[in-house]
This record gives structure tokens, C-alpha cells and sequence, in this order.
């Protein structure tokens, strides 16, 4: 029989696994639409706020030995832009998850209504940004805050709410804080505060001096978050640091996640990585005979797949 991909976060059913991570390729309509031709079940956009943001100026990214630091300013088209951005990719019959950044509830929500009303398939809220004030990670480590926000969503938006964490010292907390409220999924993790100095004008490179690592290099850290926090929640996880082959993907699932998205990785091998991960799992799972891969997600943890059964 052949071997089944789709997966199913909240109400959202995707035929595979695989996600445009937020932040990558995410603010054009025809990107978004190459990368659903390019195997992807579905894109998350770029995190979008109210007014439309330049943000820092260049340099705003660079490579590592290990992968990347940006720290582009959430510079992203505006709310207006919503409506042009989930169309393009419901032309291709994808799916489409808007990335909203809030800095208060009703900002929040606001951007929610907008992304529901223009057909989007889920809202992916960045509480994670690791370089901007006053949105992203500064509100993700204020579990009451997160709470709040997520139950007036709840309460108003009837598509399926993914909450985005970075790394701190509560993200747990905070990640039981959107269960309670009502999320229909815990994204984990962002990219993680990062710098680089430049040793012959000895001077930080980036002009925000801070941005956010991703890649490879983060890529066991977000391993250890999905794999503590499906120890914790009982919600869907989207597993997200690092992947740049099918053996990553495959090892967050294992972990715990129920799906898992792609960034860095395709700056690194292109928009072909989608495929090439999916050929990569199919053959996985043929070879240790698993039909389905919802089989594999949390094997992990045996103690947990045995109280399940």
C-alpha cells in the first residue's frame, strides 16, 4: 500500500508534513506559490503587523560556519497586504498560515480577523521575535499575557491558532499557557539571540548589532524543546530549527512533532529541499515498514507512546 504523509494539526489537514517556516520567502505571492509547487503542504507567511515596516537597515543578515543571523526588523508589507498574499496561494490550491505579530491583544486580533476574512487556513502568532521590542519574545515569556491573547482569539477567530515560542527560561510555562487558552498547536522554536563581530573593523556586523540565529546550529536545541514539550502539552507541536535533510525532519517528529517547518534550509539547498525531504521520509518509512507516518511521531518517547495505547 502506498505510504501515507498527511497529518492533521488542529483542523488543519495537510498531505505531508512539510511547512514554509515564517520569515523565508514569505511576503511575495509568487514565492509562496514556488514553494507550493515545490512539495510543501502548505507556507506561513511572513509575520505581518498592523502598519507595513521597513525594517533595519543592511546589513541585516549574515552567515555563519553554522548557519544564519538576521535581524531583519519584522520589515514585512502591512495588514492591507493579508488578502494578496493568502489568494496567490489558494490559487495553487496550497495551504496558507498567516504569521501575525501584535504588539497588544487588539492589534492581535485586528490582524487575526483580517487573516480569517481573506480565506487563510490558520494564524501562526509570533511571540517569539528575538530582535524586535515590544513584540515576539518579550510578550512569549509573559505566560498571562500569552493567555490573554490567545483566549480572546479563541473566543473570535474560528481557524485554527498556532502559537510560536523562541527559547527562555518559562517557555514551557508559556506553552501550557496557549494550551489552556485554547491554541490549537505549539510552534517550537524561533531563532535564538545571536551576534557577530567583524575582527578586522572589530565592530558587530549586523546593523541592529542583535539578530537571530537559525539553521543547523540550533537545530538540537529545537530537538529538546519539542521533545519536552510534548511531555507537557497535549496539543499538536510544529517542530522548527535547523532542518536541512530528511533525517532532521524525521528526528523532530520522532521528538514529538506532528509536522515540522522549513527556513534556513532553503537558503541553504533551495526550494528543492521540499522534495527532496519528502523522497528522503518515504523511503524511511518504507524501509522500517510504517504505513502512516503519523506512526512515528513521539516514538521517542516510549513510556508516553505506551500510556497512549
Amino acid at each position: 500500500m502506498p505510504t501515507d504523509l498527511s497529518v492533521t494539526i488542529g483542523q488543519l489537514q495537510l498531505k505531508n508534513p512539510l511547512i514554509l517556516a515564517s520569515g523565508i520567502l514569505g511576503d511575495k505571492p509568487s514565492l509562496l506559490q514556488r514553494i507550493i509547487k515545490a512539495g510543501a503542504a502548505a507556507v506561513t507567511t511572513k509575520s505581518i503587523t498592523i502598519e507595513k515596516r521597513e525594517g533595519y537597515s543592511t546589513p541585516i543578515i549574515i552567515a555563519t560556519d553554522c548557519g544564519y543571523i538576521n535581524a531583519v526588523g519584522l520589515a514585512n508589507p502591512g495588514i492591507d497586504k493579508i488578502p494578496d498574499l493568502v489568494n496567490s496561494v489558494k490559487l495553487v490550491k496550497g495551504k496558507v498560515i498567516v504569521s501575525i505579530a501584535g504588539s497588544t491583544v487588539s492589534e492581535f486580533l485586528k490582524l487575526a480577523e483580517v487573516a480569517r476574512n481573506s480565506g487563510a487556513d490558520a494564524i501562526e502568532l509570533n511571540l517569539s521575535c528575538p530582535h524586535v521590542k515590544k513584540h515576539g519574545l518579550s510578550i512569549g515569556m509573559d505566560s498571562k499575557l500569552v493567555h490573554k491573547i490567545i483566549q480572546v482569539l479563541n473566543e473570535n477567530i474560528e481557524i485554527p491558532i498556532f502559537a510560536k515560542f523562541g527559547i527562555s527560561d518559562n517557555y514551557l510555562t508559556s506553552c501550557k499557557a496557549a494550551e489552556d487558552a485554547g491554541a490549537d498547536a505549539i510552534v517550537l522554536i524561533n531563532t535564538i539571540r545571536a551576534m557577530k563581530i567583524d575582527v578586522w573593523i572589530k565592530k558587530p556586523v549586523l546593523s541592529n548589532k542583535f539578530g537571530g540565529l537559525s539553521g543547523p546550529a540550533i537545530h538540537p536545541i529545537a530537538v529538546r524543546a519539542v521533545y519536552e514539550a510534548y511531555e507537557k502539552i497535549n496539543i499538536p507541536i510544529i517542530g522548527v530549527g535547523g532542518i536541512y535533510n530528511w533525517e532532521s525532519a524525521v528526528e523532530l517528529m520522532l521528538a514529538g512533532a506532528s509536522a515540522v517547518q522549513i527556513g534556513s534550509g532553503v537558503g541553504i539547498r533551495g526550494i528543492d529541499i521540499f522534495n527532496e525531504i519528502l523522497l528522503g521520509i518515504k523511503k524511511y518509512l518504507m524501509e522500517n515498514k510504517v504505513q502512516k507516518i503519523t506512526e512515528i511521531i513521539g516514538l521517542a518517547h516510549e513510556e508516553r507512546k505506551l500510556q497512549d495505547l
